[in-house]
């Protein structure tokens, strides 16, 4: 039972040339494609599979501030407001609500690490609230439990994974810009060293600029053409519930079990950090970056299995641009769950909140999250090729820095005063060490 996703309709013929040509239909890919033709970019879409098939509809739908990475702080405070403003510039319902998110714990070295951040985040102006004892046990009330201790953060929200890409992918269509499903980039072509071309399994788009949101491909595309982007995913597995419960919070954190209320009444469940690791080839070649990241989370992570390997995302493979590709044999990175964590989710769900027993399971499903050796996004200009960008490793930050990171993209190809400084987030900094770097998230 996949992850539920909205349809949406592929445009005509693929079009000969291009302002702009965005590879990959993610959340970052569609709002970046969106940000281009807001300013009147002729811009084509190419997606191998469907719009927001991936990790994009497979995601919890949170939309946060609350413990970002101090480097990715701006950018989720103005993806907040990016989400907000996109459903009244466009009509389009993503899902988007600022229900607030709660978190509680027992924990107090958890509770400690929250008021640190939540001291730190004063002064780039957020406003969370810590909860003392008799506050979060009274949010937390459908636990049944007493808390030591919680976070409410009011001004963060959610947005629904199953429509948010398709609803922006629509908010392009009505721009002039197209959309090209089941249609894979295959590869670039260069004329005086500088982009001219974008390769796909349908014909060329002649243009001088592209964006690379491929999310788990990313990596592998890049070394087509011999640059080197450390990138590395790890399968999580997650499940819906069918609506019935009440009285649950929107959007509910503790250590053992994670809750997010859909668009339809149901929820989404899932265990935070947890995650099985299957080894591919990219992996292997990438592990030495990779280490510190490992031994920060290896608690949370569990050996996987050959799926990453059949896949074909994480492949050292170099093809031809004129013969089919992986990406054009696996349309869509559909792994399977792992079962038993699926079982151990549905049972903590159960014991911490009684009312999700008037519920049933409506779906359960994996992804790969894509992450950087630092856990914090790549996004600026190759410079070994000119008018070509990349916009991946979101390190499962992507879905809610989603309208953030599209917005900063389209500034830097035109040339724009960028919406966040991009200086954290520059490719070039996997060409140094980002030992003891590694995002607290």
């Amino acid at each position: 039972m996949r992850a539920p996703l909205q349809h949406i309709e592929t445009s005509g013929e693929l079009p000969r040339s291009a302002d702009a040509v965005v590879i990959g239909g993610g959340i970052v890919g569609v709002f970046t494609a969106y940000y281009l033709a807001r300013r009147g970019m002729k811009v084509a879409l190419v997606e191998k599979g469907r719009i927001g098939a991936e990790q994009s509809s497979r995601n919890w739908g949170w939309c946060r501030q609350q413990n970002r990475d101090a480097r990715e702080l701006p950018m989720a405070t103005r993806s907040l407001d990016l989400w907000d403003s996109f459903a009244t510039e466009t009509g389009e319902d993503t899902g988007f609500r600022r229900c607030g998110l709660l978190y509680l714990s027992n924990d107090e070295a958890e509770l400690a690490g929250w008021a640190r951040w939540r001291d730190f985040a004063k002064t780039a102006g957020v406003t969370t609230h810590m909860l003392d004892s008799t506050g979060a046990s009274e949010r937390g009330r459908a636990t049944g439990r007493t808390w030591k201790g919680g976070v409410f953060s009011p001004s963060d929200g959610t947005a629904d994974p199953s429509r948010a890409a398709p609803s922006v992918a629509r908010a392009i269509l009505k721009l002039g810009g197209t959309l090209h499903q089941s249609c894979a980039a295959r590869g670039i072509e260069t004329e005086g060293g500088r982009l001219s071309g974008v390769v796909t399994e349908g014909g060329t788009i002649r243009t001088k600029l592209a964006i690379l949101a491929g999310g788990a491909w990313a990596s592998s595309f890049c070394r087509q053409f011999g640059f080197r982007f450390p990138q590395a995913s790890i399968r999580s597995s997650i499940l819906s519930v069918s609506p019935g419960a009440e009285g649950l919070p929107d959007a509910l954190h503790t250590a053992r079990i994670s809750a997010t209320r859909r668009s339809d009444g149901g929820y989404t469940l899932a265990i935070s950090g947890r995650g099985r690791v299957d080894v591919t080839p990219q992996q292997l070649r990438f592990s030495s970056q990779f280490l510190p990241m490992f031994l920060k989370r290896w608690r949370s992570l569990a050996p996987g299995g050959l799926q990453g390997m059949r896949s074909g995302h994480e492949t050292l493979q170099r093809w031809r641009l004129d013969r089919p590709t992986p990406m054009e044999r696996m349309r869509i990175l559909d792994p399977a769950p792992n079962r038993a964590t699926i079982r151990l989710t549905h049972a903590r769900a159960l014991e911490l909140l009684p009312d999700l027993a008037k519920t049933r399971i409506s779906a359960a499903w994996a992804g790969y999250i894509d992450s950087t050796p630092d856990g914090v996004p790549a996004i600026g200009e190759i410079d070994s090729v000119p008018g070509f960008f990349l916009a991946a490793g979101f390190s499962g930050h992507g879905f809610g820095i989603g309208p953030g990171a599209g917005h900063l993209v389209a500034d830097l190809v035109t040339g724009s005063e960028p919406i966040v400084d991009p200086k954290s987030y520059d490719p070039r900094r996997f060409d140094a060490s980002v030992w003891g770097k590694v995002a607290d998230f």
